[in-house]
């Protein structure tokens, strides 16, 4: 009887340590719309945006500025929708949606991607389009890495996932744009699908 009571105890301990530590109410269902609002802006990209062939995008053409534009709006409904769907997921397990823990896992999710951002746009500014689709996923992957730490362990697997497809995207120029899908639309809907079926166990 005592051995169960310590075992309990030992248990709702580790449960604090780790609710202190990691912000834990992650959505797999906010991972599973990242991943459609991805192949949605994907799919008008390729229906109405790509050049032809023998066409190319510049940094001024007007397509290029609608492609950021759909980038932009696929990165802010990600955004929008995880912060709704994880704050009721906080809200139904008692958890806290913003305390110390939140604010170093955006700090650690935001260095290398707001990195990547900025040297991605110098390349672009240089009229170096090529390695755009590489870099995008090399450093979202590294933004994912450094900021499991605080969030779900299985993230840093997602991570992993879009740096090496990165690295495959940089070594296989011409395909950035199929390697952006599978990275940001499909990697996100397997992902958010485990998530969610571990939520529903």
């Amino acid at each position: 009887m005592d051995s169960n009571k310590y075992l309990d105890d030992i248990s709702k301990i580790k449960d604090l340590m780790n609710r202190s530590s990691r912000f834990i109410s992650l959505s797999g269902l906010s991972g599973i719309m990242a991943g459609l609002y991805a192949l949605t802006g994907a799919l008008i990209t390729y229906l109405f945006l790509l050049p032809k062939p023998g066409e190319y995008l510049t940094l001024h053409s007007w397509n290029f500025r609608l492609i950021v534009i759909i980038l932009i709006s696929v990165a802010l409904l990600s955004v929008l929708t995880g912060y709704l769907l994880t704050s009721k997921k906080a809200k139904k397990n008692n958890e806290k949606i913003w305390d110390e823990t939140t604010k170093r896992l955006l700090v650690n999710f935001l260095i290398p991607l707001l990195t990547g951002g900025i040297y991605i746009l110098i390349k672009l500014n240089s009229q170096h389009y090529g390695l755009t689709g590489s870099l995008m996923l090399i450093f979202y992957g590294l933004a994912l890495v450094n900021a499991s730490k605080y969030t779900l362990g299985n993230v840093k697997y997602l991570g992993y996932a879009e740096i090496v497809l990165g690295l495959v995207c940089a070594a296989l120029p011409g395909y950035g744009f199929w390697f952006w899908i599978l990275g940001f639309g499909v990697f996100h809907i397997i992902y958010g699908s485990l998530v969610y079926l571990k939520e529903e166990k």
